[in-house]
């Protein structure tokens, strides 16, 4: 017996768009979650605000390279880069209001499909997408502008009940 070579479908790429940041939602919580089955909550949250930080890095470094820079040029570049990120990339259920100046950036986030997720998992908390979000914020900052002191301060925060995500990220050159 001999097997045929078959071919490939064709998946448009607006599809493959549409998919792909879904899958990193969802192999992310699926993470998540058996983290937790298999050990705790609080080992799973610690676990995944350290790995959301890691990948956030590795985020803004293929940005980067696909933009073609080394690194942002400043706070407001830096926020651009991000902003191109969350609606070109990561476009799945992420909305937010950016202000930058040199120095610091402030954004009201309305949207976040991670802790739509984390609600949905109905596990003990519904915060964990939250807590690794100033480590994310952080890890961000710090890849698109090295050798700059960086302060994430979350000021609301949907998941401890507020209407809205009230972010600051201060940026200080060493």
């Amino acid at each position: 017996m001999t097997l045929d070579r078959l071919d490939v479908y064709t998946v448009e790429t607006d599809d493959l768009l549409w998919a792909l940041p879904r899958l990193m939602l969802a192999w992310d919580g699926q993470w998540f979650l058996k983290v937790h089955d298999e050990l705790d909550w609080e080992t799973a949250v610690c676990l995944n605000a350290r790995v959301r930080a890691a990948f956030g890095r590795i985020e803004m470094r293929m940005m980067l390279k696909a933009l073609g820079k080394r690194y942002a040029d400043d706070v407001p570049d830096a926020v651009r880069v991000i902003r191109t990120y969350v609606g070109q990339v990561f476009a799945a259920g992420f909305e937010g209001d950016f202000r930058a100046t040199e120095a610091r950036m402030e954004t009201y986030v309305t949207e976040c499909a991670a802790w739509e997720g984390a609600k949905r998992a109905a596990l003990e908390g519904t915060n964990q997408a939250c807590i690794a979000c100033e480590g994310l914020w952080r890890a961000w900052f710090r890849t698109l502008l090295p050798n700059r002191n960086v302060g994430v301060n979350i000021h609301e925060s949907m998941g401890e009940g507020d209407a809205r995500c009230h972010i600051v990220v201060e940026v200080e050159r060493l």
